[in-house]
């Protein structure tokens, strides 16, 4: 169903690839709102799009985090639930989604109020979490994720409004340059680029192993990076990136030996709940796009 009480500020799925200024706030709340970031990580932010940070979490944390990972990708149950998405190939779990319901240890991190309280400083407001999940990168030959910008996929698929949404991905292994590491084109998220093609029903199933509805031309991608460049994020276990829900960015697949394993989480302000989607035919399902929105406290 498309949404018809809420304007359509960015088009996407449409007969050919459109591309559109920003019509929204990269930063929305005040530059010296009190909190975690100071006035010049936000600048760096609402300029960039992203920001890294060499350590969110400390070393003895990361192990327990790691360990919880690890748990939940042996569990049988976990293996069988539905939010667990396996590689194609290998078969080995790629993501387990709204792991901050499935483990206390992780909703406790995105608690935090090292996660949270940066997440209320750039929306600007309350947050809840529209989605969270762990990315397991093993190696050998997991495969990474194409170029995309998410706001796209969350705006056709999940129906957000507005560009108000923020992603934080937390490393729990070391991430090299080699590994599969998250790309980001510096600047890009201050246009939307929507994309051509109609999307197709149950499409979630098929794109969060390999993306196809909602992916720029090769033309497109060329001249992005042209204009913007390519930033190949490195750091090590407790780093993070903080990033816009425009950014375009995507990851090369793992043939290295060396796993890389992140837990990704979504804030989306109070403000800019879901509606329906803007570009699909039905709702992404809630576990992917949550119509939870209570505020994270």
């Amino acid at each position: 169903m498309t949404a018809t009480t809420v304007t359509d500020l960015y088009p996407t799925r449409g007969a050919t690839e459109v591309a559109t200024p920003r019509q929204d706030p990269v930063v929305w709340g005040a530059p010296d709102a009190p909190g975690p970031f100071g006035p010049a990580d936000l600048h760096a932010f609402e300029r960039d799009g992203f920001l890294a940070l060499d350590e969110l979490i400390g070393e003895d944390e990361v192990a327990g985090y790691r360990d919880e990972l690890n748990r939940l990708v042996d569990d049988p149950d976990v293996r069988a639930d539905e939010r667990s998405i396996v590689e194609p190939k290998s078969q080995e779990i790629r993501s387990v989604f709204e792991v901050h319901r499935i483990s206390e240890v992780f909703a406790r991190l995105v608690r935090d109020e090292r996660v949270v309280g940066r997440a209320r400083q750039i929306l600007g407001s309350d947050v809840y979490v529209h989605q969270s999940r762990i990315n397991v990168k093993p190696g050998f030959g997991a495969s990474g994720f194409y170029w995309h910008s998410d706001f796209e996929t969350w705006h056709a698929e999940d129906g957000l409004p507005r560009m108000r949404t923020v992603s934080v991905s937390i490393a729990l292994t070391e991430n090299y340059a080699t590994n599969g590491g998250l790309m980001i084109m510096p600047g890009s998220h201050k246009t939307f680029l929507g994309c051509a093609g109609a999307t197709p029903k149950d499409n979630y199933k098929k794109s969060l192993q390999m993306q196809d509805a909602g992916t720029p031309s090769d033309e497109a991608l060329t001249r992005m990076a042209a204009d913007h460049g390519i930033k190949l994020f490195t750091g090590k276990a407790g780093s993070a990136t903080w990033f816009d829900c425009n950014a375009m960015h995507g990851s090369g697949d793992n043939i290295t030996p060396f796993p890389r394993s992140n837990v990704f989480i979504v804030f989306n302000s109070v403000e800019n709940a879901a509606v329906e989607p803007f570009a699909a035919p039905v709702r992404r399902p809630e576990f992917i796009g949550a119509r939870d929105f209570t505020p994270v406290r």
